[in-house]
């Protein structure tokens, strides 16, 4: 069976996501993270066979490295994605494999991503990824965590290989007003590719309702019944795109299942 085609960002930009196989842990320790970061800075700062300077292969602009998994804000430039993926991958089992004398496949299946296409969902990602390590429970603050770019962020002295295009980002949002977001958790209700979520899931009904209230700022679902057929229609396709099913939107706004399907 061919492989599912990936969609192309228009920006160039991806949020990447990477995970052991069968969910197994693929840092072992401090070497391995480093390991991995100097093939990160590889491509981010490429050089030739006499050590002079080529075009960035990518620009990373975020990334954290978990124990079983890797989060990469990344952009194309010089390379494909998938090449620059596909190398960095074998490059880091090869490695392992040797290391530690594992055999099969370290990485599960094809790198998993989602196309950035704006400036909101592109911060939105940057607090995400930083803040993967405090949602999984490895640390109490974003900046105690020694794998992810805030190191680089925060000019900590922990950072020993910096590669991230940090001053990109801070030439368009101050590094406090970032730190802020950065340190302010996401709702429940924003969804984000992410290890636990290789299928679409079913959302709770709770959830669904949350949306609507907070991010459609309607109080009551049963109220869009009466909403111009307009403004209504693009509040259902804003919860279908948000993960309710059409039985399920129908269910809790009171309204058909066949207007709800309509709204695409």
């Amino acid at each position: 069976m061919p492989g599912i085609i990936r969609k192309t960002s228009s920006t160039g930009v991806y949020h990447v996501m990477l995970r052991g196989n069968n969910k197994q842990v693929i840092f072992e320790g401090r070497k391995d993270y480093l390991k991995f970061q100097n093939f990160l800075f590889q491509k981010c700062h490429p050089q030739d066979s006499d050590n002079n300077p080529l075009p960035p292969c990518c620009v990373i602009y975020a990334y954290c490295l978990m124990p079983n998994h890797v989060h990469l804000l990344i952009q194309e430039k010089e390379e494909k994605i998938s090449d620059v993926i596909k190398w960095i991958t074998i490059s880091y089992a090869q490695y392992y494999n040797i290391k530690y004398g594992h055999s099969g496949h370290l990485f599960q299946g094809r790198f998993r991503s989602e196309n950035v296409e704006d400036w909101d969902y592109f911060v939105t990602l940057l607090r995400y990824i930083h803040q993967n390590p405090v949602a999984g429970g490895l640390v109490g603050r974003v900046r105690d965590y020694t794998w992810s770019s805030w190191c680089e962020y925060e000019n900590n002295p922990a950072c020993q290989i910096s590669f991230c295009s940090t001053g990109s980002v801070l030439s368009r949002i101050p590094m406090d007003a970032l730190t802020e977001l950065v340190n302010e958790p996401l709702p429940k209700t924003q969804r984000i590719l992410d290890i636990n979520n290789e299928t679409p899931i079913r959302l709770d009904d709770e959830i669904i309702r949350e949306f609507i209230r907070v991010d459609c700022q309607v109080k009551n679902p049963k109220d869009i019944q009466s909403y111009p057929i307009a403004e209504r229609q693009a509040i259902l396709k804003r919860i279908r795109a948000f993960g309710g099913s059409i039985r399920q939107i129908s269910r809790i706004t009171g309204i058909s299942e066949s207007i709800v399907r309509r709204a695409e």
